[in-house]
């Protein structure tokens, strides 16, 4: 079995950011949408820079209007990722995206995201969960607010809370309200560090939020302390090698340091992030970094199970994801 046909455990997906151009192209047409400049000559997304790509993204996102698009949108994602070999995932949504921080609103678009996952499971297989995330840079009452409407849901399909945003705004610190409302509710806590930002982000946030995962992480590898201390507290870092090549986080896949973390004993895991923005997915992944490293299915076997033990999810759905893991299917 080639490393591309493996099945796969991805924690680390926005799901906006996973819209296939296509699925974007069709809202458009039915809603009569002009999106110039959103799409290069070959259909893909067109940018060229951080700034770029953050309005490509914005502008794709005019066209998720309401519950029934985010629905079909993530019955479009979960497809793609089925096909990928993916068989257990975890998507990033927002309170301030699906429903604008609206309480009733919230609701009824996690009602079509669930059904939206419904539907992907029965036709494809797939097991999905939903991780709350704030927006950073909306601040620290924006956040209190997420948290506050995420804990409130919490339950089988919503099981996570994580941050994501403008990396470099204000302190972890000045977040820590919010996850410790979303620690009460029993939610699995990620957040986004050591990406834009150095190590310093990673330590921040793993003293003041106390996240099980950490979303990216990679620049903890400047630090030598702190890659034992995260191999020592076992903190579990949602890896995204091709989003962190296509926005020059590192000059080259063979320059990536997931190698070297997993050397030094950290937990790490395989994600594309916002895949379809980074032409990438989770089989050409796997293809580079099995081309890149040598990794072999052994590997991506023991990633995978460190994935689905990291995961945010009941315990009933662990062991069954594990079961096929271990079996290759």
């Amino acid at each position: 079995m080639s490393v591309e046909d493996l099945p796969k455990v991805e924690l680390h997906l926005h799901l906006e950011g996973a819209a296939p151009p296509d699925f974007i192209r069709l809202l458009a047409g039915e809603q009569g949408v002009v999106l110039n400049g959103v799409f290069d000559a070959q259909g893909h997304y067109a940018w060229a820079d951080f700034a770029g790509f953050l309005d490509c993204y914005h502008r794709a996102c005019e066209v998720l209007t309401g519950p029934d698009e985010f629905r079909r949108l993530v019955e479009a994602v979960l497809a793609k990722s089925a096909h990928d070999g993916v068989i257990y995932t975890e998507l990033f949504i927002a309170p301030h995206i699906c429903g604008g921080g609206d309480r009733g609103a919230w609701f009824e678009y996690l009602d079509a995201l669930y059904a939206g996952a419904a539907a992907a499971r029965k036709a494809h297989g797939i097991e999905a969960r939903f991780v709350s995330t704030c927006i950073r840079n909306l601040g620290p009452e924006a956040a209190r607010l997420a948290a506050a409407l995420s804990a409130e849901a919490a339950g089988p399909m919503l099981t996570g809370f994580g941050m994501g945003g403008e990396e470099r705004h204000l302190a972890a610190a000045d977040f820590a309200p919010a996850f410790d409302i979303a620690r009460e509710a029993g939610l699995g806590l990620t957040s986004h560090a050591g990406e834009i930002c150095g190590p310093g982000s990673v330590r921040e946030t793993l003293d003041h939020l106390r996240p099980a995962r950490i979303g990216h992480g990679v620049r903890a590898i400047e630090d030598p302390a702190l890659v034992a201390r995260l191999a020592v507290e076992g903190v579990v870092l949602e890896v995204n090698p091709g989003s962190n090549v296509a926005l020059a986080v590192c000059p080259g896949w063979a320059a990536h340091p997931i190698d070297r973390l997993r050397r030094a004993g950290v937990k790490v895991t395989v994600s594309t992030d916002d895949p379809p923005y980074f032409h990438t997915d989770m089989a050409h992944e796997y293809r580079m970094l099995a081309n890149t490293f040598g990794w072999g299915e052994e590997v991506f076997r023991d990633l995978n199970l460190t994935a689905i033990d990291a995961a945010f999810c009941d315990e009933p759905t662990r062991a069954a994801i594990r079961a096929r893991l271990l079996k290759g299917a």
